[in-house]
Protein backbone atom coordinates (compact mmCIF):
# COMPACT_ATOMS: atom_id res chain seq x y z
CA UNK A 1 0.00 0.00 0.00
CA UNK A 2 2.84 2.65 -1.28
CA UNK A 3 2.23 6.01 -1.00
CA UNK A 4 3.72 8.07 -3.87
CA UNK A 5 4.42 11.50 -5.16
CA UNK A 6 4.62 13.03 -8.28
CA UNK A 7 7.37 15.40 -7.61
CA UNK A 8 9.67 17.86 -9.57
CA UNK A 9 9.75 21.29 -8.64
CA UNK A 10 9.54 22.20 -12.06
CA UNK A 11 7.12 23.29 -13.82
CA UNK A 12 5.62 21.42 -17.10
CA UNK A 13 7.57 18.33 -16.48
CA UNK A 14 4.32 16.43 -16.73
CA UNK A 15 3.52 15.78 -13.05
CA UNK A 16 -0.15 16.35 -12.99
CA UNK A 17 -0.65 14.14 -16.44
CA UNK A 18 1.36 11.06 -15.17
CA UNK A 19 -0.60 11.55 -11.58
CA UNK A 20 -3.94 11.48 -13.64
CA UNK A 21 -2.76 8.67 -15.78
CA UNK A 22 -0.32 6.44 -14.13
CA UNK A 23 -3.48 6.06 -10.92
CA UNK A 24 -6.00 5.46 -13.63
CA UNK A 25 -3.89 2.96 -15.09
CA UNK A 26 -3.48 1.38 -12.03
CA UNK A 27 -7.50 1.36 -11.00
CA UNK A 28 -7.98 -0.37 -14.64
CA UNK A 29 -5.52 -3.44 -13.79
CA UNK A 30 -8.14 -4.10 -10.52
CA UNK A 31 -6.01 -1.78 -8.12
CA UNK A 32 -7.97 0.67 -5.61
CA UNK A 33 -6.25 3.88 -5.85
CA UNK A 34 -6.34 7.28 -4.22
CA UNK A 35 -5.15 10.28 -5.60
CA UNK A 36 -4.54 13.47 -3.81
CA UNK A 37 -4.22 16.92 -5.93
CA UNK A 38 -2.06 18.99 -3.27
CA UNK A 39 -1.15 21.30 -6.47
CA UNK A 40 -3.20 24.55 -6.09
CA UNK A 41 -3.87 25.01 -9.37
CA UNK A 42 -6.14 22.02 -9.43
CA UNK A 43 -4.62 20.53 -12.58
CA UNK A 44 -5.51 16.60 -11.83
CA UNK A 45 -8.74 18.17 -10.73
CA UNK A 46 -9.88 19.66 -13.58
CA UNK A 47 -8.20 17.09 -15.61
CA UNK A 48 -10.32 14.28 -14.25
CA UNK A 49 -13.54 16.62 -14.54
CA UNK A 50 -14.07 18.09 -11.23
CA UNK A 51 -13.30 21.49 -11.40
CA UNK A 52 -15.85 22.84 -8.74
CA UNK A 53 -15.74 20.05 -6.41
CA UNK A 54 -15.46 20.60 -2.57
CA UNK A 55 -14.75 19.77 0.41
CA UNK A 56 -11.28 19.96 -1.09
CA UNK A 57 -7.80 19.11 0.07
CA UNK A 58 -7.45 22.57 2.22
CA UNK A 59 -10.62 21.61 4.13
CA UNK A 60 -9.07 18.35 5.47
CA UNK A 61 -5.51 20.48 5.83
CA UNK A 62 -7.15 22.81 8.15
CA UNK A 63 -9.53 20.46 10.26
CA UNK A 64 -13.03 21.38 8.80
CA UNK A 65 -13.94 17.93 7.03
CA UNK A 66 -12.41 14.45 7.64
CA UNK A 67 -10.81 13.00 5.03
CA UNK A 68 -12.87 10.30 4.37
CA UNK A 69 -15.21 13.06 3.23
CA UNK A 70 -13.59 15.05 0.83
CA UNK A 71 -12.55 11.66 -1.51
CA UNK A 72 -14.98 11.20 -4.73
CA UNK A 73 -15.05 8.74 -7.05
CA UNK A 74 -14.16 9.39 -10.93
CA UNK A 75 -15.15 7.96 -14.08
CA UNK A 76 -12.83 4.78 -13.80
CA UNK A 77 -13.50 2.66 -11.50
CA UNK A 78 -11.61 2.20 -8.48
CA UNK A 79 -9.58 5.35 -8.63
CA UNK A 80 -10.74 7.94 -6.00
CA UNK A 81 -9.62 11.70 -5.69
CA UNK A 82 -9.16 14.19 -3.35
CA UNK A 83 -9.50 17.81 -4.80
CA UNK A 84 -7.99 20.48 -4.87
CA UNK A 85 -8.57 24.33 -5.80
CA UNK A 86 -6.76 27.54 -5.83
CA UNK A 87 -8.01 28.00 -1.82
CA UNK A 88 -4.76 25.56 -1.07
CA UNK A 89 -2.45 28.33 -2.13
CA UNK A 90 -3.35 30.13 1.49
CA UNK A 91 -2.17 26.66 3.34
CA UNK A 92 1.48 28.11 2.74
CA UNK A 93 0.99 30.61 5.24
CA UNK A 94 -1.35 29.16 7.74
CA UNK A 95 0.37 25.95 8.36
CA UNK A 96 3.44 27.84 8.57
CA UNK A 97 3.36 28.46 12.10
CA UNK A 98 1.90 25.54 13.22
CA UNK A 99 3.82 22.54 15.03
CA UNK A 100 4.77 19.71 13.14
CA UNK A 101 3.65 21.27 9.87
CA UNK A 102 5.23 18.60 7.80
CA UNK A 103 3.36 15.94 9.08
CA UNK A 104 -0.08 16.94 9.01
CA UNK A 105 -0.82 15.21 5.50
CA UNK A 106 0.79 12.21 6.75
CA UNK A 107 -1.36 12.46 9.76
CA UNK A 108 -4.94 12.77 7.67
CA UNK A 109 -3.80 9.66 5.24
CA UNK A 110 -2.60 7.59 7.98
CA UNK A 111 -6.46 6.85 8.55
CA UNK A 112 -7.33 5.90 5.25
CA UNK A 113 -4.36 4.89 3.30
CA UNK A 114 -4.91 1.14 3.66
CA UNK A 115 -8.51 1.33 2.39
CA UNK A 116 -6.14 1.50 -0.90
CA UNK A 117 -3.26 -0.52 -2.87
CA UNK A 118 -1.87 3.10 -4.10
CA UNK A 119 -2.13 6.62 -2.67
CA UNK A 120 -0.77 9.15 -5.62
CA UNK A 121 0.03 12.60 -4.67
CA UNK A 122 0.36 15.14 -7.34
CA UNK A 123 2.81 17.92 -5.85
CA UNK A 124 3.20 21.54 -6.56
CA UNK A 125 5.83 23.11 -8.95
CA UNK A 126 7.88 24.12 -5.95
CA UNK A 127 9.64 22.81 -2.42
CA UNK A 128 7.54 24.69 -0.17
CA UNK A 129 5.33 23.34 2.76
CA UNK A 130 2.59 21.73 0.34
CA UNK A 131 5.36 19.56 -1.39
CA UNK A 132 7.48 18.97 2.01
CA UNK A 133 4.17 17.58 3.24
CA UNK A 134 3.72 15.31 0.57
CA UNK A 135 7.19 13.71 1.12
CA UNK A 136 7.03 13.86 4.12
CA UNK A 137 3.64 11.36 3.34
CA UNK A 138 5.00 9.26 0.88
CA UNK A 139 7.09 5.93 0.70
CA UNK A 140 8.17 6.67 -2.34
CA UNK A 141 8.73 9.22 -5.12
CA UNK A 142 8.37 9.18 -9.06
CA UNK A 143 10.18 12.19 -10.69
CA UNK A 144 9.16 13.77 -14.01
CA UNK A 145 11.80 14.70 -15.98
CA UNK A 146 11.18 16.28 -19.73
CA UNK A 147 13.34 15.46 -22.51
CA UNK A 148 14.32 18.81 -23.40
CA UNK A 149 17.02 21.27 -22.43
CA UNK A 150 17.67 22.07 -19.02
CA UNK A 151 15.85 18.96 -18.25
CA UNK A 152 18.19 18.37 -14.90
CA UNK A 153 17.92 21.72 -14.03
CA UNK A 154 16.86 21.65 -10.36
CA UNK A 155 16.63 18.23 -9.85
CA UNK A 156 19.50 18.32 -7.29
CA UNK A 157 17.41 20.66 -5.09
CA UNK A 158 14.33 18.10 -5.13
CA UNK A 159 17.52 15.32 -4.19
CA UNK A 160 18.87 17.76 -1.30
CA UNK A 161 14.79 17.96 0.05
CA UNK A 162 14.59 14.57 -0.40
CA UNK A 163 17.47 14.02 1.81
CA UNK A 164 15.92 16.37 4.47
CA UNK A 165 12.68 14.26 4.73
CA UNK A 166 15.34 11.31 5.24
CA UNK A 167 17.98 12.36 7.83
CA UNK A 168 15.76 15.02 9.60
CA UNK A 169 12.62 14.53 9.74
CA UNK A 170 12.85 10.38 9.90
CA UNK A 171 10.80 9.48 6.78
CA UNK A 172 12.39 6.32 5.15
CA UNK A 173 11.63 8.11 1.36
CA UNK A 174 12.77 6.24 -1.40
CA UNK A 175 13.03 7.31 -4.72
CA UNK A 176 10.76 4.87 -6.73
CA UNK A 177 11.76 6.37 -10.10
CA UNK A 178 12.81 9.06 -12.63
CA UNK A 179 10.58 9.11 -15.59
CA UNK A 180 11.84 10.58 -18.90
CA UNK A 181 8.51 12.59 -20.22
CA UNK A 182 7.78 14.53 -23.57
CA UNK A 183 10.22 11.76 -25.34
CA UNK A 184 10.35 12.62 -29.25
CA UNK A 185 12.45 9.80 -30.74
CA UNK A 186 12.46 11.99 -33.73
CA UNK A 187 14.90 14.50 -32.67
CA UNK A 188 18.86 14.48 -31.16
CA UNK A 189 17.97 16.52 -28.36
CA UNK A 190 15.72 13.68 -26.65
CA UNK A 191 17.83 11.06 -27.13
CA UNK A 192 20.77 12.74 -25.20
CA UNK A 193 18.53 13.85 -22.56
CA UNK A 194 17.68 10.27 -21.98
CA UNK A 195 21.39 9.08 -22.00
CA UNK A 196 22.25 11.74 -19.64
CA UNK A 197 19.58 11.09 -17.37
CA UNK A 198 20.23 7.41 -17.64
CA UNK A 199 24.12 7.79 -16.82
CA UNK A 200 23.40 9.69 -13.65
CA UNK A 201 20.61 7.66 -12.11
CA UNK A 202 21.06 4.14 -13.81
CA UNK A 203 18.93 1.74 -13.17
CA UNK A 204 16.48 4.49 -11.20
CA UNK A 205 15.28 4.97 -14.57
CA UNK A 206 12.27 3.74 -15.46
CA UNK A 207 11.94 1.07 -18.45
CA UNK A 208 9.27 3.07 -20.35
CA UNK A 209 9.05 6.56 -21.74
CA UNK A 210 6.27 8.75 -22.01
CA UNK A 211 5.99 10.10 -25.42
CA UNK A 212 5.24 13.61 -26.49
CA UNK A 213 1.66 13.14 -27.76
CA UNK A 214 -1.11 15.59 -28.85
CA UNK A 215 -3.90 13.11 -27.41
CA UNK A 216 -2.02 13.79 -23.70
CA UNK A 217 -2.04 17.35 -23.96
CA UNK A 218 -5.71 17.11 -25.12
CA UNK A 219 -7.47 14.99 -22.28
CA UNK A 220 -7.07 17.16 -19.44
CA UNK A 221 -9.22 19.49 -21.46
CA UNK A 222 -11.62 17.33 -21.38
CA UNK A 223 -11.47 16.41 -18.29
CA UNK A 224 -10.49 12.98 -18.97
CA UNK A 225 -7.87 10.31 -18.82
CA UNK A 226 -6.14 9.41 -21.49
CA UNK A 227 -7.72 5.94 -21.25
CA UNK A 228 -11.07 7.53 -21.64
CA UNK A 229 -10.15 10.21 -24.27
CA UNK A 230 -7.99 8.45 -26.14
CA UNK A 231 -7.42 4.65 -25.06
CA UNK A 232 -5.44 3.38 -28.45
CA UNK A 233 -3.07 6.36 -28.45
CA UNK A 234 0.47 6.00 -27.69
CA UNK A 235 0.38 8.31 -24.68
CA UNK A 236 -2.08 5.59 -23.05
CA UNK A 237 -0.07 2.69 -24.20
CA UNK A 238 2.92 4.22 -22.27
CA UNK A 239 1.44 4.80 -19.42
CA UNK A 240 -0.15 1.55 -19.19
CA UNK A 241 3.43 -0.10 -19.49
CA UNK A 242 4.51 2.51 -16.77
CA UNK A 243 1.70 1.04 -14.02
CA UNK A 244 3.06 -2.58 -14.82
CA UNK A 245 6.73 -1.40 -13.90
CA UNK A 246 5.10 0.35 -10.84
CA UNK A 247 3.33 -2.22 -10.15
CA UNK A 248 5.96 -4.93 -10.43
CA UNK A 249 4.43 -6.99 -13.32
Amino acid sequence: MPVISIANQKGGVGKSTTAINLSAALALKGKRVLLVDMDPQGATTVGLGFRDATPTIYNVILDEVDTEDAIIPTEIEGLYLIPSNIALSGAEIELSSQIGREYILRNKLAKIKDDYDYVIIDTPPSLGILTMNSLVASDEVIIPIQAEYYALEGIGLLLKAIKLVRERLGIPLEIRGFLITMFDKRTNLSKEVREEVKRIFGEKVFRTMIPRNVKLAEAPSHGKPIFLYAPDSRGAKAYMKLAEEVDGV
